[in-house]
């Protein structure tokens, strides 16, 4: 049996709208419909590049009969307006990260989507990557024995024309956040997605390559766990390479350690081996979207919105809901607060 074709919107046409407008040419029985901008310019742009109509308002986009579910790709501090205006209006939302950048306005989304019968789904992509997925499976199947150390490192470089190039860019209120709620936020969803529930935190942050932002361009901290796993954090723009390093995860306990470089395992390794634990270690590759946001594969996002997809069709929450995607946001947030306070950890 075919399943009905699904419409999408996307509200907002940056750089990330180019991921989704790419992953859904590659799903089946899924069409972008139409895209919305405030800036009519660069919305005609992106809509005569994928050959879509523009919306020249948001009302012409939420009362399109043919849009089912809508993207929202606005920055990251202009999500709950869209979020709200969309649950109003009957449509089902993928929301890219964040969330939100403060918690009750996370809270708000969700609420507003529950109360409107509609599904929402967070993209935090790198959570449907083979090497990610494969992790958490050894994680929950207690091949690591006690899980005791971890690490998430996020040497990524940015440009100061990238924070000049939009005037969002940098700011507390539509930014949130710099290297840890922007770009280490993928990095961070990950370590707390395999480890589970935070006990408590702390923090430094500064802003020492880039000029004119607010927000930080390097951070540096520790976590603990509730399963008592303690993990080391660092994530920054300020680390330059030819082509880009990769984000780096790193899970050890007393029976297993595991490196995995953006999403390849390059050690993945157990006291009790599996014959097909070295059919997924990967050589190492340059970092995806170290050094320009643009480079990142749209693959993870094609999955991610697959099951999106999947799930507005079976009428149920997907795997990233408003409940699993606030939960970076809260982590973040709270490295963030104790950094204010001098470092002082920080309990969840």
């Amino acid at each position: 049996m075919i399943s009905k074709s699904l419409g999408f919107g996307i509200w907002g046409t940056g750089i990330i709208a180019e991921f989704h407008a790419l992953a859904l040419k590659q799903i089946p029985n899924a069409k972008l419909i139409a895209a919305y901008n405030r800036t009519p310019e660069k919305g005609l742009q992106f809509c005569q590049k994928h050959q879509i109509s523009f919306a020249e308002t948001p009302e012409a986009l939420l009362k399109n009969p043919a849009i089912d579910i809508v993207c929202i790709c606005t920055a990251s501090g202009n999500h709950l307006e869209p979020a709200l205006a969309c649950a109003q209006a009957g449509k089902h939302i993928a929301i890219e990260k964040p969330l939100e950048v403060t918690l009750p306005r996370c809270n708000q989304i969700t609420q507003a989507c529950n109360q409107a019968g509609v599904i929402l789904g967070g993209i935090l992509p790198r959570r449907f990557g083979h090497g990610a997925v494969a992790l958490k499976k050894a994680i929950q199947e207690g091949r690591f024995g006690q899980i005791t150390l971890a690490s998430a490192l996020i040497p990524w470089w940015r440009s100061q024309e990238y924070y000049d190039s939009a005037a969002w860019r940098g700011t507390k209120k539509l930014d949130g956040g710099g290297a840890l709620m922007n770009q280490g936020i993928h990095t961070i969803d990950l370590l707390q997605w395999m480890l589970g529930p935070v006990k408590r935190v702390s923090a430094t942050l500064g802003t020492v390559a880039h000029k004119n932002i607010e927000v930080e361009d390097i951070a540096t901290g520790w976590i603990e766990f509730n399963n008592g796993a303690r993990a080391t954090i660092a994530g920054t723009t300020t680390c330059w390479s030819q082509n880009g390093l990769p984000a780096e995860i790193r899970i050890h306990g007393t029976t297993g350690s595991a490196i995995l470089l953006d999403d390849k395992l390059v050690t993945f390794e157990f006291k009790e081996s599996q014959p097909s634990d070295k059919n997924l270690i990967s050589q190492a590759t340059q970092g995806a979207g170290a050094n320009d946001p643009r480079a990142i594969d749209y693959i993870w996002h094609k999955t991610n919105l697959e099951e999106i997809i999947h799930a507005v069709r079976e009428n149920k929450k997907p795997s990233i809901d408003g409940v699993e995607g606030r939960k970076a946001v809260e982590l973040i947030l709270a490295l963030y607060q104790s950094a204010q306070n001098n470092g002082v950890p920080l309990n969840l």
